[in-house]
């Protein structure tokens, strides 16, 4: 009997720091959604009733067009990095541009596949090391071969690009960074995962969380002022804020040690005081699909749990370390949800082991054990409340994906919920013990797919 009242106790006290932490996320959540909601119905009313909504076939040339430098760093990628530099050169609509392929010395499978394209607006660039190192380091030597390319053609770039060794690239994404980079520090177009047909469940609940955040959570940041983070694909940066950055950084503009590298360059422009940008439009009038970047995500247990726990890591622990807290309301509110993910996979353990201990406590008296497993009102309310925020959450989460991929995909986010919860707390747990270790020191990168059909 004393065991049971212990046991009951400690789900009540689990379940009372796991209700009011999620009440908090719940309503911060809340904001965010009414944010983007009003913004939306006042854009409807005050800015599309006066001017015709932009199509990317349809915006005007550049002023001055310009040179526009890619860059793809690349580790072990012979299974796809021919098939995407094919599908980018056929499908880019840009006069000039140059795609910068880096590859280590000790990797020869990915140098010859890069090798059998054949192309001249390639460069294939090694780094003279043994990889994997960072892909921010990788992409500091890319930036160098890029200096020396500026120096021996006369050409500057008018912007740097960013894309990985998998991406299939939109192929008007050039002719929108053109048009607008003189804008902006940076430009980030939207990331809407591949729906892989072999992994519905982890593959697919990157679908469900990229729709949310790139359809709404971005459009939200940049309304509240604050900057826009990259996504390391679809995103470009202006040349003379990339050469500030480095200019504070011996001459690397990526942060070498850093496993969100991406994240930090575009919150490292903002704080410059440049404009940031999130663009989602759509690619022709008529049709649906917006101007992104497409590709598929890890389709294992093992493999998502590491790249989350690479941006977890990154973002809300190393990040907190290396970019502080700065900037106005705005920017400090996004940095704080950014930032979040440790807690939330805290809370989602603690609510979990509430409703384990109950259910047992629950079973044992339905069994005719002599326990009395009753809950405070007072907690009964608020898991009540939160309930209901709950629903909401996932009505939002299905909306949104439903709007990106279809209905069924919408309907599966609701149970998918539970597989990002899983993923959540496994990845909190790898990045905690890297970061008590010291931090991640190479390139933990995932297996990649290509692929065989091309989204338009």
């Amino acid at each position: 009997m004393a065991i049971a009242e212990f046991l009951s106790r400690v789900a009540a006290e689990l379940a009372l720091f796991a209700g009011v932490g999620f009440f908090l996320f719940a309503i911060n959540d809340v904001v965010v959604d009414l944010i983007y909601f009003v913004r939306g119905i006042w854009r409807s009313l005050a800015v599309y009733t006066r001017y015709p909504r932009a199509f990317a076939s349809e915006l005007a040339p550049a002023e001055q067009p310009g040179f526009i430098a890619m860059l793809v760093p690349a580790w072990d990628e012979s299974a796809v990095i021919a098939s995407m530099l094919r599908a980018t050169l056929e499908r880019i609509d840009h006069p000039d541009y140059r795609i910068f392929v880096g590859y280590y010395r000790n990797d020869p499978a990915t140098a010859s596949a890069v090798a059998r394209i054949g192309d001249q607006r390639i460069e294939a660039i090694e780094v003279d090391a043994n990889g994997p190192t960072t892909k921010a380091d990788c992409l500091n030597h890319l930036y160098d071969a890029l200096v020396a390319y500026e120096v021996e053609s006369g050409k500057t770039a008018k912007a740097i690009v960013l894309h990985d060794a998998e991406d299939v690239v939109h192929p008007l994404e050039l002719k929108i960074f053109d048009r607008l980079i003189d804008r902006a520090g940076v430009i980030q177009l939207p990331v809407l995962p591949l729906p892989d047909p072999h992994s519905r469940w982890i593959s697919g609940h990157y679908c469900d969380e990229f729709a949310e955040a790139h359809i709404k959570e971005l459009v939200v940041r940049e309304a509240v002022g604050a900057a826009i983070p990259l996504a390391g694909v679809a995103c470009a940066i202006a040349r003379k804020p990339l050469a500030q950055l480095a200019a504070m950084q011996d001459g690397k503009p990526f942060a070498g040690s850093s496993m969100t590298e991406d994240y930090e360059v575009g919150l490292r422009i903002g704080a410059l005081g440049l404009k940031t940008m999130f663009v989602r439009i759509p690619a022709r009038a008529g049709e649906r699909g917006v101007v992104a970047s497409r590709g598929h995500f890890p389709a294992t247990l093992g493999s998502a749990v590491r790249q989350k726990a690479r941006w977890l890591g990154g973002i809300a622990l190393a990040g907190w370390d290396r970019l502080g807290w700065s900037g106005g309301l705005g920017e400090r509110w996004m940095r704080m949800r950014d930032r979040r993910g440790p807690l939330a996979a805290l809370l989602l353990v603690a609510a979990y082991l509430a409703a384990l201990l109950w259910s047992q406590l629950w079973l044992a008296e339905a069994l005719g054990a002599p326990i009395k497993a009753r809950l405070d009102p007072a907690l009964v309310m608020l898991l009540m409340i939160n309930g209901w925020l709950l629903a909401w959450r996932v009505l939002m989460r299905a909306c949104f994906t439903a709007y990106a991929y279809g209905a069924g995909e919408g309907l599966m986010s609701i149970p998918r919920l539970v597989v990002g919860n899983v993923i959540a707390m496994l990845a909190a747990a790898r990045a905690l013990s890297l970061h008590v270790g010291g931090g991640a020191k190479r390139w933990d990168k995932t297996q990649h797919i290509f692929p065989a059909e091309l989204p338009q």
